[in-house]
């Protein structure tokens, strides 16, 4: 095979192509017509037998029109390369992938030409850090790969810091239209004395697997593969498989957590929350099927499957003749994304015969902080436009501005757990809870804590004025089927129940 890699580009280039006539001449003198037909007959037959006329490595090479590089099938073809040379000889190599962090979120922020431009700038400086003997190509939007030239001496840490260099370069400010872009990027890198199996795309498949571990550290990260990842890597791909098999199976349905009023103590609503009831293992908490949901694109779709179940169980509740006011639903970032939200929505309440203002859309407050799509911008305003109820969750943990709490038309700030845990004994967390109640009652928004778990913390906020509370105090998530027990609890609690607070005048 190395033999036939180095003879058939001499028998194809261009010095035996321009020594060719001399040869056929030759040929003709010395032996006459005879040897010149076996000539004629025997070269192609001879270029046959070595593979020249099927090998695709001598036809043309494409390559990325943005970057110049090779694209992934260039490069596979010199990873098989180093990967034969490294057997053959005992020299090392390793393969990195970079690849730039919220690559999407940077195409929604400056637009695709930007992507483009930031995509060909790092592209740049990947071949300015590494040797000219390197081979570096891009494999995605915004994913390179690089296979080192195999050589005497690389150990681990010389790799680590090689891939420290390439960051470093990757991550300084790229100037646009005047304007600073500052990127991040993780890699991911394999040693090629660590490869598991024995082929190139083992090799390849493993450096990958450690870019993803990289990425799930954060962004900047940098990994090296060790089997460990290789355990990570599977676990995380069969979580992933089983929460999408879970997800179309009915398994992952909405729990329902009670909200209360300060003022009269009545139910005022439910949040839904994913809740996922594995048949062998039990409860898998959200913490670890949720990220699993996201990496395999399914975010959406969890959205449509709540949303479905919450509007089913507001019809039950009023068959049955209790009073849930509304039902929150978490809308996924790529949910609110979707051009067709507002009129999907529309349709489902049309459906169920429910009025807008029954369903409350709770949008995080990083998207509001965060997101300048506007897509993203059109459909909260189309929701609130349409009589939803919009409400911000984890109000204090972003960075939304007061104009933005007004530009989406929020009608309900919900103010996260960390502000009300121990409230009623921490005079600090009583002023931040003060403040936020101010600020909302300027604004002219209803307000809601979430995370109540003691009588104390739920009678202070009721004195301090805020409209709602939920938490572990108030009632736990519960499948739906055990909702219409609660209220009935709930309400025979009610007929002695002291008032608890006073109201604001």
């Amino acid at each position: 095979m190395r033999i036939r890699s180095k003879v058939i580009p001499v028998l194809l280039g261009p010095p035996i192509l321009a020594f060719l006539p001399a040869i056929t001449l030759a040929t003709f003198w010395l032996g006459g017509e005879v040897a010149l037909l076996a000539v004629a007959l025997g070269l192609p037959v001879l270029f046959a037998a070595m593979g020249a006329f099927g090998s695709p490595r001598l036809s043309y090479v494409p390559r990325d029109s943005i970057t110049g590089m090779l694209l992934r099938d260039g490069f596979e073809v010199e990873l098989e390369r180093a990967h034969r040379d490294t057997d053959d000889t005992g020299l090392k190599s390793a393969v990195l992938i970079l690849e730039i962090d919220d690559y999407k979120e940077l195409i929604s922020r400056h637009g695709q030409s930007a992507g483009d431009a930031v995509v060909q700038r790092c592209g740049e400086r990947i071949i300015a850090t590494l040797r000219d003997k390197d081979t570096v190509a891009r494999v995605g939007d915004s994913k390179f790969a690089i296979c080192l030239t195999p050589v005497q001496q690389l150990d681990l840490e010389l790799t680590v810091q090689l891939a420290g260099r390439l960051q470093a370069s990757l991550e300084e400010p790229i100037s646009l239209d005047g304007a600073s872009i500052y990127q991040s990027c993780s890699v991911g890198f394999c040693m090629r004395t660590r490869a598991p199996g024995s082929g190139a795309d083992d090799w390849l498949a493993a450096a990958n697997a450690a870019l993803t571990e990289a990425q799930h550290n954060g962004p900047s990260g940098i990994r090296a593969y060790s089997a460990d990842i290789h355990r990570r890597t599977k676990a995380r791909s069969d979580l992933r498989e089983d929460a999408a098999a879970a997800l179309e199976g009915g398994q992952i349905q909405p729990w329902f957590q009670p909200q209360i009023s300060t003022d009269t103590g009545k139910v005022s609503g439910f949040e839904a929350l994913a809740r996922w009831s594995h048949p062998v293992h039990g409860m898998i908490p959200p913490s670890t099927f949720l990220p699993a949901l996201q990496e395999a694109g399914l975010m959406e779709q969890l959205s449509q499957v709540m949303l479905y179940h919450a509007m089913t169980a507001l019809k039950a509740w009023d068959a049955a003749g209790v009073e849930v006011p509304t039902v929150g639903v978490n809308f996924a970032m790529d949910e609110l994304k979707n051009p067709s939200l507002v009129d999907r929505v529309k349709w489902e309440m049309e459906r169920f015969d429910l009025a807008p203002g029954r369903l409350a859309v709770e949008i995080l407050e990083t998207v509001v902080s965060d997101s300048p799509d506007d897509v993203i911008t059109r459909n909260i305003s189309g929701l609130g436009a349409l009589g939803c109820q919009i409400d911000l969750d984890d109000f204090g943990t972003g960075h939304a501005s007061i104009a933005s709490v007004r530009r989406f038309n929020i009608s309900r700030i919900k103010i996260d757990r960390s502000f009300v845990m121990k409230a009623d004994r921490d005079p600090e967390q009583q002023k931040l809870i003060g403040a936020i109640l101010t600020m909302a009652e300027r604004l002219e928004l209803e307000t809601l804590a979430e995370g109540v778990e003691t009588v104390g913390e739920h009678a202070l906020l009721a004195q301090l004025g805020c409209d709602h509370v939920q938490g572990f105090g108030i009632g736990r998530p519960m499948p739906f089927d055990q909702t219409l027990d609660w209220i009935t609890a709930h309400r025979a609690k009610l007929q002695d129940a002291p008032v608890i607070g006073s109201r604001r005048s």
